[in-house]
């Protein structure tokens, strides 16, 4: 089979010669959207670290009350994350939350309206699906390569290669949203004459919020299934307690540091399961 690979298809090549064409020629752009994501990173983490752990921790519990009304959900955010100060990670906690944070600006700036858009062009959504098939199946390690190449090493790489396995669940969960609203409630609002602008702030967005923030939620635990991979090209948090793990067969220090990113996983899916199921 030597002659079928001698006439090898240069996806590599192809690629590399792309990256370096972009880095050649558009180096101003990468170091702008840096700055840019580096300057929401830091003031994230000034506004979660400047507090007492104490207040931080009643900020997330009156989170959780408001937008569940249950006692319950905001029991659980006070154990758990004293518990995370228990075990000594609060700092870690914090980076982490704001990776998930600055990822869930990103993807739902872009993911909401894109998602919207494919609703209302079918074309546009059909030429989209192999693209979004394409980030959400190709290897997370292979995102990591090219952030490098255009961003260095630290948070801003790890919240690009972030972003981009985790936007195509927004963008697909509103476009299931918007697509979804019955005709007839199109139809009404159209014969009272409303404008397509009318339509979709009135009747669309509302009746695909719970997809909406199906795909909030699906954004924050992609985002935080991305920590560790994060972590291998600098990035801060919890994911950096377990590769250190893994480089030195510490079974102790992983087990801490996993379980609470398990923990932390647990309070934002129960804080902001915004839905049907506010009322169980």
């Amino acid at each position: 089979m030597d002659w079928l690979t001698d006439y090898k298809i240069p996806i590599g090549k192809t690629a590399k010669q792309v990256v370096d064409w972009l880095t050649d020629n558009f180096f101003w752009l990468f170091d702008g959207l840096a700055t840019a994501m580096q300057a929401v990173i830091d003031l994230i983490l000034l506004v979660l670290r400047t507090p007492h752990p104490l207040i931080v921790v009643a900020v997330f519990a009156a989170l959780a009350w408001y937008l569940r009304r249950s006692v319950g959900v905001a029991a659980l955010t006070v154990v758990g994350l004293l518990f995370v100060l228990n075990q000594g990670y609060w700092d870690e906690t914090l980076e982490t939350l704001t990776l998930v944070l600055s990822a869930c600006i990103v993807c739902m700036a872009i993911g909401v309206p894109l998602g919207i858009a494919a609703a209302h062009r079918p074309n546009l959504y059909a030429a989209m699906r192999p693209v979004l098939d394409l980030m959400q199946t190709l290897p997370t390690f292979v995102y990591l390569i090219p952030a490098i190449v255009f961003f260095g090493i630290g948070m801003v790489p790890g919240l690009i290669a972030t972003a981009i396995f985790v936007v195509p669940a927004p963008i697909r969960l509103t476009h299931l949203g918007i697509s979804s609203t019955p005709r007839p409630l199109v139809e009404a609002g159209e014969a009272f004459g409303a404008t397509p602008r009318q339509l979709l702030w009135k009747i669309e967005i509302p009746y695909a919020m719970p997809q909406i923030m199906a795909g909030l939620t699906q954004t924050i635990m992609l985002s935080l299934s991305m920590v560790v991979i994060a972590a291998l090209v600098g990035a801060d948090g919890l994911g950096v307690p377990v590769v250190r793990a893994l480089n030195t067969v510490n079974t102790a220090l992983g087990f801490e540091a996993g379980f609470v990113i398990v923990v932390i996983a647990i309070i934002l899916d129960r804080i902001f399961r915004v839905g049907s199921e506010d009322n169980q």
